[in-house]
């Protein structure tokens, strides 16, 4: 089975058609268990798609002696490098229409040498797309059209160190091509955690999260990567750039909000000066049920709107709760939990439970510390959410067509945005398919004023036909998130596939400016071609 090379401190090799680890996917059998849970999939799934298979021409480009050491043309490597890990990027290579695939791969080890491939590149027109660890949902890291004579992917992930960590301010500076995990293993010594852990944390690295914007552990306060930085480093072909290191400052646009969230169009991240906690020791969860969705989205808002502070509270429809396994009667799940590195949480705990009954939730015998049992509902929640990716693929190789998106919109339009996203999408995946769709729908992170909620439709799709009916899905969701003024992405960022929600979403005067920021820091326009503008 043809995959990327290993990742760093493991053995395990990853697939490049799809999440994660190879060994990790469903074999034939189980992906045919899946297939039958959604009438009309396939009677066999696809084969596993082979790099030796794919339409690789020759590189476009060659880079000059002094960069060579860099840049690899290897098959593999560059096909591993051509697309994200969207439910549209699996299907079309399991149907052998990956796209375009880039010429060369770098894996530059400093700052100076992603300049030297900038300067190069630059000159010589070919178009670069930053990678991190490839785990893009959205388009955000393939290259579409035809504008440039060659696309050079610029993997960051051997600058992966943590350079210094200042105990006294609790904060480190760290290599943006660092992993989650290997992230974490080099601040674990010192007693210390960035404690940002999104679905992707195996497979995605900080310059990743900072140029998208993720989200991570925490369901409310903390709840993306924006909150933990410090300062960051940029290189721009118009030349480098490092923030100052301050807690807080009133001075003007922040720089660094300029760089969060570019994808990459305006300038590669290199490293950051990080905020970091210490490693929590009290822990406590629990799970509530609800035998109407509505009242337990009501019992949410007032946990969120309290001063409690939950660290997970993710709430989970019917569906989602009946596919993790939290729950099988009907019921929705409300997952809780809390944690500290000081104090103990149980109090806090039993109170976001009180507010959650006043509600009609029923159940919630809370774990009063780390070392208790967990709650099974908990348990199966958890252990669902990391193997979800893995069954998404088994589906897709059965011919399901699967689409997941998330949202963000104020209390007063939660109720009314899921119902219309039920309905609508609804309507528009069976036009696509001919089949009926089941659409799931789960709160990620919640705030005082609103909501995230996340669904998930899947559907047996068309043979042949999968990555067209995923488009069509996902336009009638942006069109429904449009109309009830949701924002078209709560923590997965724009790329290419949300960039019609996000034209339509941002002012036009930020748009005049962030043209004017392309062209003074990018005047080759070679960063990432597509991306939030033109």
């Amino acid at each position: 089975m043809p995959a990327t090379p290993s990742d760093p401190g493991t053995s395990r090799t990853r697939a490049w058609w799809g999440w994660g680890y190879a060994d990790a996917h469903p074999d034939d059998a189980e992906c045919a268990a899946l297939g039958a849970l959604l009438p009309g999939t396939l009677a066999r799934p696809l084969p596993i798609p082979r790099v030796a298979d794919l339409p690789i021409a020759r590189p476009g480009a060659t880079p000059p002696p002094a960069l060579a050491h860099l840049v690899t043309a290897d098959p593999e490597a560059r096909a591993a490098h051509a697309m994200g890990k969207a439910y549209r990027d699996v299907i079309r290579a399991l149907r052998g229409r990956p796209g375009r695939i880039p010429d060369l791969v770098a894996r530059p080890t400093g700052d100076q040498e992603v300049a030297d491939l900038l300067d190069w590149a630059g000159g010589h027109g070919v178009a670069v797309i930053p990678f991190g660890g490839g785990s893009s949902v959205v388009g955000g890291v393939e290259y579409r059209g035809d504008a440039h004579r060659a696309v050079l992917s610029l993997d960051l992930t051997s600058m992966n160190r943590v350079l210094a960590i200042d105990t006294a301010s609790r904060s480190a500076l760290i290599q943006a091509g660092a992993l989650g995990p290997v992230l974490e293993e080099q601040l674990r010594p010192h007693g210390l955690t960035l404690r940002h852990f999104p679905q992707s944390f195996e497979f995605s690295t900080l310059g990743g999260w900072l140029a998208t914007r993720a989200g991570g552990h925490y369901a409310t306060v903390h709840t993306h990567i924006d909150d933990f930085v410090q300062a960051l480093h940029v290189v721009t072909p118009a030349g480098a750039g490092r923030s100052w290191r301050v807690p807080a400052s009133g001075a003007g646009p922040s720089p660094d909000r300029l760089f969060l969230g570019s994808e990459g169009a305006l300038g590669v991240i290199t490293e950051a000066w990080m905020r970091l906690q210490e490693r929590p020791r009290h822990k406590a969860s629990a799970s509530v049920a609800f035998a109407d969705f509505h009242q337990a989205l009501d019992a949410v808002r007032a946990i969120a709107q309290s001063d409690l502070f939950p660290a997970n509270c993710r709430l989970l429809d019917s569906g989602e709760a009946a596919l993790s396994g939290a729950a099988h009667d009907g019921s929705a799940v409300l997952v809780l939990g809390f944690e500290s590195a000081t104090t103990r949480v149980d109090d806090r705990l039993t109170s976001a439970l009180d507010l959650a009954r006043a509600h009609g939730g029923r159940g919630g015998a809370p774990t009063a510390d780390r070392n208790a049992p967990a709650d099974t509902a908990v348990s199966a929640w958890r252990s669902a959410f990391l193997r979800m990716p893995y069954l998404r693929d088994g589906l897709a190789r059965m011919g399901a067509v699967i689409e997941t998106f998330e949202t963000a919109a104020t209390w007063d339009k939660i109720p009314a945005l899921i119902d219309a996203v039920r309905t609508q999408v609804g309507t528009a995946a069976l036009k696509a398919t001919g089949h009926p769709a089941t659409i799931n729908c789960r709160l990620t992170h919640v705030y005082p004023d609103g909501a995230a909620p996340y669904f998930t439709v899947a559907v047996a799709g068309r043979p042949g036909e999968e990555a067209e009916a995923w488009d069509d899905i996902k336009a009638a969701a942006s069109d429904v998130l449009h109309r009830y003024r949701a924002t078209i992405t709560h923590h997965h960022a724009v790329g290419r596939d949300h960039r019609p929600g996000y034209d339509l979403q941002r002012p036009e005067p930020f748009a005049l400016a962030l043209r004017a920021a392309k062209d003074a820091l990018d005047p080759h326009r070679i960063l990432n071609p597509g991306v939030l503008i033109d």
